[in-house]
C-alpha cells in the first residue's frame, strides 16, 4: 500500500505534503510504490476531493471526515482542523494496478486485492483501516497543533520543520 499525505491551507495552497509505504511487518518497507506519474497525479486527485470535503464538513461533528472520495484505484481520507486547514490522506492498494492515462481501463478486481493478503493495509475500505487512518490522523493533528503554536510561524505558509515531517512519518509507522 502507498500513500501520499497532504496539509491543504484555508486558501487551497498545499502546506505540507508526504509519501510513505506500509510499514507493517511483511507487508512493505515503508517506501511508497507510486508509479512516475502518479507525483501530479495524486496531487490533482487530492485537490478535486476537496470540492467533496468542503460538502462533508458541513454535514458531521466529527473533524475525521473518514473516506471522502475514491478515484480508480485511490481512497482519499480527510480530516479538518477548528482553523478549516484540511489533512489529505491518499490511499493507494496497489500503484502498479493504477493506470492513470488509460481511463478505459476497469478497476482491479477485489479478488486481485485479496491475493496481497490479509493485513491490515491490504484493505483500504475495512474498519481497521478507518481506525489506523483516524489514529493517524489524530498524532498528526497534535504534531500539527505544535507546528503552529510556534510564534515563528507564518499561517498558510508551507511547514518546512524536519521535526514535524519525522513526527508524520513516525505516525505513519505506527499506524499504517
Amino acid at each position: 500500500m502507498s500513500y501520499y499525505f497532504t496539509i491543504i491551507g484555508t486558501k487551497d495552497n498545499p502546506l505540507f505534503e508526504s509519501t510513505f509505504g506500509t510499514s507493517k511487518p511483511g507487508a512493505g518497507d515503508g517506501t511508497a510504490r507510486f508509479r512516475d506519474e502518479a507525483a501530479q497525479m495524486n496531487q490533482f486527485i487530492v485537490h478535486a476531493a476537496l470540492d467533496l470535503v468542503e460538502e462533508v464538513q458541513w454535514t458531521t461533528k466529527d473533524l475525521y471526515l473518514k473516506k471522502v472520495d475514491t478515484f480508480q484505484n485511490n481512497h482519499i481520507h480527510a480530516y479538518i482542523t477548528g482553523g478549516n486547514v484540511k489533512f489529505m490522506l491518499l490511499m493507494n492498494a496497489d500503484p502498479s494496478l493504477t493506470a492513470y492515462s488509460n481511463y478505459a481501463s476497469p478497476p482491479p478486481s477485489r479478488a486481485s486485492m485479496a491475493k496481497q493478503g490479509g493485513l491490515l493495509a491490504a484493505n483500504p475500505t475495512s474498519p481497521q483501516t478507518e481506525e489506523a487512518v483516524r489514529g493517524f490522523m489524530g498524532e498528526v493533528y497534535e504534531a500539527w497543533l505544535k507546528c503552529i503554536m510556534n510564534p515563528f510561524y507564518d499561517v498558510n505558509s508551507e511547514v518546512t520543520s524536519p521535526v514535524f515531517r519525522g513526527r508524520v512519518s513516525a505516525a505513519a509507522k505506527r499506524y499504517l
